[in-house]
């Protein structure tokens, strides 16, 4: 194709090496019409390319046809935008459903809390007069209160009053008279700050402030006052915003704005599935597409590119085959873990479902979540009978603005019979096990009052359950006390069982009161695996089954195999592929999940498997090095005592006390169903790690037969790999092969830039007076990290798979094959 065929390319291709533009001669130029340039087809319908460069004018002045700003910018004949522009990035994002535009969010922050009134405790402000208030959106996320009001000092802004929630997107200013506001609005209005600018919406004012006021200060009559609001006020009712931008002023056009829990949690769900996996497929590819740019871009100066980048224009710019997406076996209802949150709809009234926005950009409405397909009926069941319940409670709700409040989140998690169940069976047919977490804050309540709300929680739980037909199923109820700012509590947040009364469809309760462990069972690949409260464990179990044989498929396991389990969890993936190799060692830092994984290995007789409790990057190297160690020299560990401790450095002592603390909790805390000894797992736990003891290093100095071939299965977070296990695992020479599954491609093809880039000849040694990583990106960062590798020999992508375990929505799970 002619390089000048498009007018964006054309821009990109006059550019001379010191970055000016020159000017186009007259047989180059696309004929122009007499009269007005402007009439000409393609006239400022892309960006200069100086500009974008320098955000200044080029050498062309008003002659130039090429844009120097978004509001120059003109749609192409064919109704198209400039790819690079702000306009056609906001479009795709659209068509794709991936995320709200900004316009979106301003026109659309659903607030139902009453933020205005007080949020920094200094009384009412100003803000409720929606005809002297604004709305400021697009602020940093640290400003508080006092940052917003120093800025708007700076800027020369006289104002009333001004408040700001830490962690949000939107601020509230009030003035004095109009001419006060209006001289705000033209100078704030555009305002850069970072890399944001500032927008001014209205306020739009809420009749029933203080009524949702008086219902959220009086929870217990509460119903009753938004049945009144409600009658009252829904004839005329649109959305309960603090704060909207419209452009004609009048509230005719809100009503279909406000977005449902269904779009919301489920954005795809519109469409057919198979549109749905498309969708996702050629998402995936397009991320696959920036690992090769991004490769080629950090590969040394003086070194050849990979062979898989130079082979990447025949398959379309990917770095490997992607094989295409395995679709999930259950479409709805096939999350076995719902949370949900606890908060006020858009009416006002105490909701228990999904909130429709983020937070950040002042989202804090709730909805039910009866629409979304997503959601099993019995999740939704125990919501309805915890919103019911919320509407007679004595304990507040939690308000997120304040801080303040008891009754935070519910998490419902489920446990299936073994077996399959098709897309056209109801999945609610082989949940046999229901756990439900009640996540509060304790803080500065009353024990007594506590105590007596514990007790009629757990009544309308059993007697909703019991009431339902066919009866629910309830195998524990679970208190988690948090007092963070966020719903994301920590690991070692204090749990507390209750003990449920003796009812139809309720769990029961021994002569002494003694509260039976929380836990619940689910099956993959017929195994069973018993689950706690806080344990990682896939939301789509039958989705998972096919995830983790597929994982198997790749790694090239047999029973010479040693199998590296990063990120292990409550031990699925080591587990269920056990049978395949000699030795599984699992790595997770979630002490409750370790105490689950020995146990799962316990349940279904699998010994040759090995949990250990700390930080990938804190034992990873260690655990290396203590393997490898032993297999190079086998002659000296033929006294089967184990490896060598001159051989390995000091971080294994902290990985072998770490063992030893997990399996003294593994066994204090390990119940038999069928009234087992405990003494039995006991023995079962020494005579596993003698078992992996006499596997590492036989008499016979056969370690090198049976472990000659070391693959490594990672399932990291959404955040990816910490840098030092990346490191380990590149450095490692004897690791050939590793799986990478993600749930978060992005943060994979991060981790990939490191671990398939080669390396430079010399390391460079990092600036630490530079803050540049700060505003990178996960791939700019891995480029960035990739310099400071050690010399070794990279990775290369080999296949890629997805997997869709999570229908109507746009995630999927990635699996990645890396071998060298």
């Amino acid at each position: 194709m002619n390089i000048l065929d498009s007018p964006h390319q054309a821009s990109t291709a006059d550019e001379d090496p010191q970055g000016e533009k020159r000017k186009r001669d007259d047989m180059s130029a696309p004929e122009q019409p007499t009269g007005d340039p402007s009439l000409h087809a393609l006239y400022k319908t892309s960006l200069c390319s100086y500009f974008r460069r320098d955000s200044g004018s080029c050498s062309h002045g008003s002659q130039c046809r090429y844009a120097h700003g978004e509001e120059e910018l003109r749609p192409r004949p064919d109704n198209t935008w400039d790819p690079t522009s702000e306009r056609a990035k906001k479009v795709i994002k659209l068509d794709n459903g991936d995320a709200k535009s900004k316009d979106s969010i301003e026109d659309g922050i659903m607030m139902t809390d009453d933020f205005v009134d007080d949020v920094d405790g200094d009384g009412p402000g100003g803000c409720l007069n929606p005809e002297l208030s604004k709305c400021l959106v697009h602020l940093p996320r640290r400003w508080t209160s006092d940052n917003l009001r120093n800025f708007l000092r700076d800027q020369g802004i006289h104002f009333k009053s001004a408040k700001k929630k830490k962690g949000m997107t939107v601020g509230f200013v009030s003035f004095e008279s109009t001419e006060r506001l209006e001289s705000a609005i033209e100078e704030l209005e555009g305002k850069q700050i970072n890399s944001n600018k500032i927008k001014v919406a209205d306020v739009i004012p809420r009749s029933y402030d203080k009524k949702i006021k008086l219902a959220m200060d009086h929870p217990h009559d509460g119903s009753q006052v938004m049945e009144s609001i409600l009658g009252e006020e829904n004839k005329g009712f649109s959305q309960s915003s603090d704060c909207v931008q419209h452009g004609d002023g009048n509230d005719e056009g809100l009503i279909s704005k406000p977005k449902s829990a269904r779009d919301a949690v489920t954005p795809l769900a519109h469409k057919s599935y198979d549109e749905q996996l498309q969708q996702k497929k050629n998402s995936i590819a397009q991320m696959l597409k920036k690992l090769t740019r991004s490769a080629r871009k950090a590969c040394p100066n003086g070194v050849s590119l990979p062979e898989w980048i130079l082979k990447s224009r025949e398959i379309g710019g990917l770095p490997c085959q992607l094989e295409g997406i395995l679709q999930s076996p259950l479409i709805n209802g096939y999350r076995n873990k719902c949370e949900f949150s606890v908060g006020y709809s858009l009416q006002g009234k105490p909701t228990v479902g999904f909130m429709l926005g983020n937070f950040r950009a002042g989202v804090t409405a709730v909805e039910e979540p009866v629409d979304c397909p997503n959601v099993s009926s019995i999740a939704c069941k125990y919501a309805l009978i915890f919103q019911e319940f919320l509407q007679h409670s004595n304990l507040p709700m939690w308000n997120r603005f304040k801080n303040t409040g008891f009754w935070r989140l519910l998490t419902v998690r489920e446990g299936r019979l073994p077996g399959n169940v098709t897309t056209t069976e109801s999945p609610v047919v082989n949940i046999s096990e229901v756990m439900l977490i009640v996540q509060v804050c304790t803080m500065g309540f009353d024990d007594v009052l506590i105590t007596t709300e514990y007790e009629k929680l757990a009544n309308a739980f059993v007697t909703g359950a019991a009431a339902n037909s066919p009866p629910l199923p309830l195998t524990a109820l679970v208190l988690q006390d948090h007092q963070g700012i966020s719903n994301v509590a920590p690991h070692d947040a204090p749990l507390h069982t209750l003990p449920l009364p003796n009812a139809k469809g309720g769990s029961e309760v021994d002569q002494t009161r003694k509260v039976v462990e929380a836990r619940i069972h689910d099956h993959i690949n017929n195994l069973r695996f018993s689950i706690s409260p806080t344990a990682f464990f896939q939301v789509n179990t039958l989705a998972a089954e096919k995830l983790y044989s597929l994982a198997g498929d790749w790694a090239g396991l047999g029973p010479d195999t040693l199998l590296f389990d990063i990120c292990c969890g409550t031990g699925t993936i080591g587990l269920t592929l056990a049978h395949h190799v000699g030795l599984v060692v699992g790595i997770e830092m979630n002490a409750s999940a370790v105490s689950d994984a020995n146990r799962n290995a316990e349940i279904n007789g699998i010994k040759n498997c090995r949990f250990v409790c700390a930080k990938a990057e804190d034992v990873m190297a260690s655990l290396l090095k203590e393997y490898l160690t032993v297999t190079r020299q086998q002659d000296k560990l033929g006294n089967g005592s184990g490896s060598s401790n001159n051989d390995i450095d000091t971080t294994e002592e902290i990985d072998v006390s770490s063992v030893n603390v997990l399996e003294a909790d593994g066994n204090s805390s390990h119940e038999h169903k069928s009234g087992e000894d405990d003494s039995e797992f006991i023995d079962d736990g020494q005579e596993s790690q003698n078992h992996i003891e006499k596997n590492c290093t036989s008499q016979s100095g056969s370690s090198v037969r049976e472990f000659k071939n070391l693959v490594a299965i990672v399932d990291p977070p959404r955040g990816g790999l910490h840098p030092i296990v990346i490191k380990a695992l590149r450095t490692n020479t004897h690791l050939q092969r590793l799986v990478y599954i993600s749930c978060n491609p992005e943060t994979l093809v991060a981790n990939a830039i490191e671990l398939c880039t080669p390396s430079a000849d010399k390391v460079e040694k990092g600036n630490k007076k530079n803050r540049g990583w700060r505003n990178m990106s996960s791939a700019g960062l891995a480029r960035h990290r990739v310099k400071s590798m050690p010399v070794s020999e990279p990775f290369r992508p080999v296949k890629a798979m997805a997997v869709d375990l999570f229908p109507h929505t746009t995630h999927c799970e990635m699996v990645m094959l890396l071998e060298r």
